[in-house]
């Protein structure tokens, strides 16, 4: 009995000590956290698809905060809660956030099976990561859409899908959120993100063919040759030319089309404008209204009947 009692009368002063040392151990070494730093995260939508730059959720909430404390929320947003959450945030913090322009997810690349014709046969992994490391994949155009669809199987909420008659990806501008996934997932950067400009209109090059002309037309049909039409037809130095590739800056383009009626190859590409009004092949001239002539005018009966008395 002696040696049960003297156990467990060890026992205890082990236990007893050690929960002294874990209690002087969580005072001393206590990790503080703001309290409003879970608050913040209620109000994110715990996507966790790291659009906004951090790791989730969970780092974006903190970020905030901190923000907050230094008086300002510039450069931090939530692309998938949008203005609403942001704005309710923004309350929370007591902080004033502007709104910035909505982005929609845009590919950057018109090489359909149409214009960019097969000339080998991939044998592997089917995904645009492991095909790009092999190479230009199935055609000559080694920056073009590689088609394996690692952007959809990117994408968390079913904004992108594969067409299969042109063999690239499509975005739904109604359900793309502007996260970036599918930006990071394709090897070749043809995905952008760009602003979805007043009613959803935008002009942009689908192309992001570095070669020279003659190299990139063998290639793709529709490809930019860098011929610099655009650039001078530009009236607002929207675009900038750097070498045989050229791009359309998003904040200095009013949207006049002029650079896209003055391509060669259709690289620049309109959306969602509406259709141009048909003319008519032989249009009629417009009937005349009969004007009664005046009294005493040239050609009037009673000027007629003047001119023959005088005569």
């Amino acid at each position: 009995m002696d040696f049960i009692l003297i156990a467990v009368i060890v026992l205890g002063a082990i236990g007893l000590i050690a929960a002294v040392v874990l209690y002087v151990c969580s005072k001393r070494f206590a990790v503080y956290e703001d309290p409003r730093i879970s608050q913040v995260n209620e109000f994110l939508p715990g996507a966790n698809c790291g659009g906004c730059g951090f790791a989730g959720c969970g780092g974006m909430a903190d970020a905030l905060v901190k923000g907050a404390d230094k008086g300002s929320l510039e450069g931090l947003n939530c692309p998938v809660g949008g203005s609403e959450v942001m704005g309710r945030v923004a309350d929370l913090l007591g902080m004033a956030i502007a709104n910035g322009e909505p982005k929609v997810a845009v590919v950057r690349c018109n090489g359909s099976c149409e214009h960019r014709p097969t000339t080998a046969t991939y044998v592997g992994l089917r995904t645009c990561a492991a095909m790009h490391s092999c190479g230009a994949g199935e055609t000559a155009c080694g920056y073009g859409c590689l088609g394996c669809g690692d952007c959809v199987a990117a994408c968390q909420f079913d904004a992108i899908r594969m067409n299969p008659e042109t063999g690239l990806p499509e975005v739904d501008e109604e359900k793309c959120t502007a996260c970036g996934a599918c930006t990071k997932a394709c090897p070749r950067s043809i995905i952008e993100l760009r602003k979805k400009g007043p009613k959803g209109r935008r002009v942009y090059v689908s192309c992001v063919n570095k070669d020279k002309g003659a190299v990139s037309m063998k290639a793709c049909k529709v490809s930019c040759i860098g011929c610099g039409k655009c650039v001078k037809e530009c009236q607002f130095e929207a675009i900038t030319l750097t070498g045989s590739l050229s791009y359309i800056d998003p904040d200095k383009c009013r949207l006049c089309r002029k650079c896209e009626k003055a391509c060669p190859t259709h690289a620049i590409v309109a959306v969602n404008f509406p259709a141009p009004k048909p003319k008519p092949e032989n249009p009629e001239s417009p009937e005349k209204p009969d004007i009664p002539e005046r009294p005493g005018t040239p050609g009037t009966p009673e000027n007629l009947q003047r001119k023959e008395a005088s005569a």
